[in-house]
């Protein structure tokens, strides 16, 4: 029974990301840095619709590292994008 939602979490995960692929491709907007913002809003929001109800078995709560890792890239690539807008000037050297 367990094998059987680990996939099917698996099988949702890769079918948000190669979603995502698909239409950022078909937007033109491909990058790294959006597929990977895409493919954790993915996974966090996969991780909420598919969480049990009354027991959490041990791979559920290995995700919250995978989560963790997730969220500290993400505020990286927050912080690229803003040192990228802001003037030069504003910037301390």
């Amino acid at each position: 029974m367990s094998t059987r939602r680990r996939m099917r979490f698996v099988h949702a995960q890769l079918a948000w990301m190669v979603a995502t692929i698909v239409v950022l491709t078909l937007l033109g907007a491909l990058s790294y840095e959006l597929v990977f913002v895409c493919s954790l809003i993915g996974l966090l929001l996969v991780t909420e619709l598919t969480a049990p109800i009354a027991v959490t078995p041990a791979w559920r709560r290995r995700l919250l590292v995978l989560i963790a890792l997730g969220l500290v890239g993400f505020a990286i690539v927050v912080v690229r994008r803003v040192l990228a807008i802001l003037p030069p000037e504003v910037l301390p050297v």
